[in-house]
């Protein structure tokens, strides 16, 4: 399913949302689920931005109560692994080193809920220009 998720017509990377330390298997999934399916996290992953805010955002929605000022996310792939957001901020790294990282054909956004011991990953693919016109364009 993960070869999958990263194979979308139009898609340059496979974008995989691992969520650790959640109070339950469910919400854990939940949280996941809502950062893979958010589209404007999906096209900040295509445009290489380590935007955390727009997890955040996907986090937020997702139904699941959380405390934003506990969690910490980060952003991981074969370049490396920062920390972009702590303490209900942006943590302090650099947008060069990020860059880097997200270039990547295969990316993850770390999310540690710090509530628990479960977790869980879901697997999608950015948002390309391409991916929009293909499906904007498929008839059947």
């Amino acid at each position: 399913s993960k070869m999958l998720a990263g194979d979308g017509e139009g898609a340059t990377a496979l974008f995989e949302c691992h969520v650790i330390h959640a109070d339950t298997k469910e919400n854990a999934r939940t949280l996941a689920k809502s950062v893979i399916c958010s589209s404007l996290t999906k096209a900040a992953i295509f445009g290489h931005d380590a935007n955390w805010g727009r997890i955040l955002c996907a986090l937020g929605y997702s139904g699941v109560q959380f405390d934003p000022e506990t969690i910490e996310l980060f952003i991981e792939s074969e370049a490396g692994k920062i920390l972009i957001y702590k303490d209900g901020k942006a943590a302090d790294y650099s947008e060069e080193e990020a860059t880097r990282i997200l270039s990547c054909p295969a990316v993850t956004a770390l999310v540690d809920m710090k509530t628990g011991d479960e977790e869980a990953t879901a697997w999608g693919c950015d948002l390309s220009y391409d991916y929009v016109k293909i499906n904007a364009d498929y008839r059947s």
